[in-house]
């Protein structure tokens, strides 16, 4: 929801970064990459209970992911290859700081094992509605809003991370918002397809 509704405010920030970046010669698939080490580095630092740095790393991770995306259209290089590094390492990140969670709360892997089960099940709406669909919008497919996009899901990690005393309770409330998105975007599905 807030990908979709408040990306406006944040687009002055990611412009600029995207300038600098490009200024530096560097490539969108560079800072793919960089946010992606960013992100892996900030689920480390969970494990070692260096939950300041971590969140730090992982807010760090998602503004380069956006920054990275700009880029390309900056430079009209919106590619394939440059999509797929993107979604991928998004979802290796999630799946890091839910492995560096469960290890640490191991009486919460149940949890997190449903976490995982709501996440791919609403990145399998998202990813086959947007093969399905024709292109739309700014990204180089059809993007799905939902209650639980990426920002959503940082604000969650973040929670999980600093507040342990109710990170079951977050955890359970987390998968029930991204279970929703994958109902919303499965019933906003099936009207697209139904104009098909």
């Amino acid at each position: 929801m807030l990908d979709t509704h408040a990306r406006k405010y944040v687009n002055p920030m990611i412009d600029k970064a995207s300038t600098g970046f490009l200024n530096l010669k560097m490539t969108p698939n560079q800072v793919t990459v960089l946010a992606f080490i960013t992100g892996i580095t900030a689920s480390f630092a969970v494990y070692f209970d260096y939950n300041v740095v971590a969140c730090l790393l992982l807010w760090i991770s998602g503004f380069l992911d956006a920054v990275d995306g700009a880029m390309a259209r900056k430079i009209n290089n919106s590619t394939p290859w440059g999509t797929l590094l993107d979604i991928t390492f998004d979802r290796i990140v999630e799946i890091s700081i839910i492995i560096s969670l469960a290890l640490k709360f191991n009486q919460l892997v149940f949890n997190y094992l449903i976490l995982t089960c709501c996440i791919i099940f609403s990145m399998t709406m998202f990813l086959t509605v947007g093969a399905l669909s024709e292109k739309n919008g700014i990204k180089s497919f059809y993007y799905q809003a939902g209650i639980a996009e990426r920002t959503e899901g940082f604000i969650f990690f973040t929670c999980m991370i600093l507040i342990p005393s109710n990170i079951g309770l977050i955890t359970n409330i987390f998968s029930l918002l991204i279970f929703i998105t994958a109902i919303q975007r499965m019933m906003e599905a099936k009207k697209i397809f139904a104009k098909k």
